[in-house]
């Protein structure tokens, strides 16, 4: 089983999600919004980073639920 971060990311016009490292995508189909949802989900349950990207790959979001190497500060 792979251990590495979530991906949300678009594919040939399908959102997928993704663990890295792993060669096929945990979740398959919907809507960005919906993909986003279920990789958060896997994010937070194997307490691991999350990272959403846009249509053009470049990423939108980045958010960490596991031990963060840079906390925010506050």
């Amino acid at each position: 089983m792979a251990t590495g971060d979530i991906s949300t990311y678009n594919e040939d016009g399908t959102w997928k999600s993704a663990v890295e490292g792993s060669s096929r995508a945990a979740h398959v189909g919907g809507t960005k919004a919906e993909q986003q949802a279920i990789g958060k989900d896997l994010a937070k349950g194997r307490r691991v980073e999350h990272t959403v990207r846009n249509l053009n790959g470049q990423i939108a979001q980045k958010n960490s639920y596991g031990n963060d190497a840079y906390p925010p500060a506050g």
